[in-house]
């Protein structure tokens, strides 16, 4: 079943990220889904001619992680935008960052920090599935560093095209914008 691009021209207009940056970024999160279709349709081709064997099956196999997880990580993360209100601090989500973290400020601190980092990436916010607890955590390529059994739960593009075009070289003042535009009860809604 192929996927479809999801449309999120609902964030156009949204304070700190400019028209150009979003259309741009929705760009790139479409050739992601093109791309996920186009290596899920020849591997399923592949496996009916019998190719399984083949260097380039297992190659395609490895190619999907990266573009299915950059599909999808620009998914949680474009739905989890275009927030107007502050996190409910007396909300679920709130107090499960104070145990995790000694305060919901101590989590936004880390998390922050996390995302100031040099290099590439994601910065993403994890409920782990067995504990419940929660971690920030970076995640240098789509398909490589997820901790195995953590739930995405609040999902920060840090890759230079997510806020070069509005921002430079000045990654704080996206990460400001970022926060400002979270979408608290979607973040929220994804906790178990």
């Amino acid at each position: 079943m192929p996927y479809t691009a999801k449309d999120y021209s609902k964030l156009i207009g949204m304070e700190g990220f400019s028209n150009t940056l979003l259309n741009n970024h929705f760009t790139l999160y479409q050739g992601y889904v093109t791309n996920t279709n186009k290596v899920m349709d020849t591997l399923a081709s592949m496996l009916k001619e019998g190719k399984t064997g083949t260097p380039e099956y297992a190659e395609l196999k490895r190619r999907f992680g990266w573009e299915f997880n950059g599909m999808r990580l620009h998914e949680y993360y474009f739905e989890n935008l275009g927030g107007k209100t502050p996190l409910d601090k007396s909300g679920a989500l709130a107090k499960k960052l104070a145990q995790s973290f000694g305060s919901y400020e101590d989590w936004e601190k880390d998390f922050k920090a996390t995302g100031a980092m040099r290099g590439i990436g994601w910065v993403i916010l994890y409920e782990d599935t067995t504990t419940g607890g929660l971690w920030n955590a970076w995640v240098n390529e789509h398909d490589a560093g997820h901790p195995a059994g953590g739930r995405p739960v609040l999902i920060m593009d840090v890759f230079e095209h997510a806020y070069m075009v509005d921002y430079g070289l000045k990654k704080a003042d996206y990460i400001t914008a970022f926060m400002k535009n979270i979408n608290w009860p979607v973040v929220e809604a994804r906790l178990k």
